[in-house]
């Protein structure tokens, strides 16, 4: 069975920048188990399997070469970009998940996506935990924690850029990743994201945590628009803004590959979820 799948770099407009994700769409759930053999062979950040519904509505399943992972915005991104410039899709979209409810996406010029998110804002922890603290080589400000990681303020943007961290003592925090964080000169706030218990070292540009860094930075800095910078070694410029439950983070968006991939077919085929 040959499936389509598409290489797209996200949160920016220059190839090679941002972050890599691949689209692979189906008419037909894969085995989870052949989903996650096609995202460790991609070895990119994510995968993101969709499906069609009905007209603008799929289904969205994201994959590291590691797991099954509950809520990506780069690679819902990467789905946007492929659908409304290699499938002529207009209006609004819809990606339907299991964990964090519908998902709405919509461009005015096919080139920046505003995406609609669930607000995760995180919430002050009273104390630290030690993993955190011993595998960070810069001690945060203060620590926060969502759903998804654990916020690692720094007093400076100079300190985000130059930490590193202990893989051994981060994956101690797993399920959870990490993410620090602070006020930026250029932009309103920047951020890195480590992840090795669920993806790998660092990701290069996170959509998804800025659904809890946005509303975190809204109250810090008293505006509700903002722009933020994930300075990875590829980096990326994210546009969010915070209203009530909801989080807009925008986004560019640029075409790396479009090819075929190769699977075994009937057997690799599961009931739709």
């Amino acid at each position: 069975m040959k499936l389509d799948m598409f290489v797209v770099d996200a949160f920016t407009h220059e190839r090679f920048k941002g972050n890599p994700a691949a689209v692979v769409l189906l008419t037909d759930w894969l085995a989870a188990a052949c989903m996650q053999n096609i995202a460790a062979e991609n070895n990119l950040s994510e995968t993101a399997f969709i499906k069609q519904v009905a007209g603008n509505t799929y289904d969205i399943r994201w994959f590291s070469p590691n797991t099954e992972i509950d809520f990506c915005g780069h690679a819902t991104l990467a789905a946007s970009f492929v659908l409304f410039s290699e499938f002529g899709v207009t209006g609004e979209l819809c990606f339907q998940t299991q964990d964090v409810g519908n998902l709405i996406v919509s461009s005015s010029d096919g080139r920046m996506f505003d995406m609609s998110f669930p607000n995760q804002q995180p919430g002050l922890l009273a104390t630290a935990p030690q993993a955190l603290l011993q595998g960070l080589s810069i001690k945060p400000k203060e620590v926060l924690r969502n759903r998804q990681a654990y916020f690692a303020v720094m007093a400076s943007e100079d300190d985000v850029k130059a930490v590193s961290y202990e893989r051994s003592e981060i994956e101690k925090l797993a399920p959870f990743d990490v993410v620090v964080t602070a006020r930026s000169d250029n932009h309103d706030f920047v951020s890195r994201y480590f992840w090795p218990a669920n993806g790998g070292d660092e990701d290069p540009v996170t959509g998804s945590i800025h659904a809890g860094l946005a509303p975190y930075w809204a109250d810090k800095l008293n505006k509700r628009q903002l722009t933020a910078y994930q300075a990875s070694p590829r980096g990326g410029l994210l546009y969010c803004r915070v209203n009530g439950e909801r989080v807009m983070v925008s986004g560019e968006a640029v075409l790396y590959l479009r090819g075929q991939i190769d699977i075994d077919s009937v057997h690799e085929q599961e009931e739709a979820r």
